[in-house]
């Protein structure tokens, strides 16, 4: 008999005030998509479209396809509401001084 080895990942997800992270025990060759579903995350947020959300793995953009490895924590981004391109050229029309970082302090 063959034994089926399994790896250990994070399912993780955010909203302004809730955030989570699920750790997952998958099957070694399991995808993105597959531990997403397999974590539950979606019953903890209804209105999650995971279908059309952007996923990566540690910050790195990635597909619902990838194959996970040991120890990912795959993170389900939310769509952006404001472009930040255009956020920073309104604020140069209005001559404030963005620091790096996107602050607008000067301390």
């Amino acid at each position: 008999m063959s034994e089926i080895n399994t790896i250990n990942v994070e399912v993780a997800y955010a909203l302004p005030e809730k955030q989570l992270i699920i750790p997952v025990n998958v099957d070694a060759g399991t995808t993105i998509g597959g531990a997403i579903v397999q974590s539950g995350i979606m019953m903890e947020f209804p209105e999650l479209d995971v279908e059309h959300s952007d996923v990566g793995i540690f910050g790195k953009a990635a597909k619902m396809t990838t194959v996970l490895a040991d120890g990912d924590r795959v993170e389900i981004y939310r769509p952006l509401i404001a472009d930040p391109k255009e956020v920073r050229r309104k604020r140069a029309a209005e001559g404030k001084v963005t620091r790096k970082g996107g602050s607008t302090d000067k301390g």
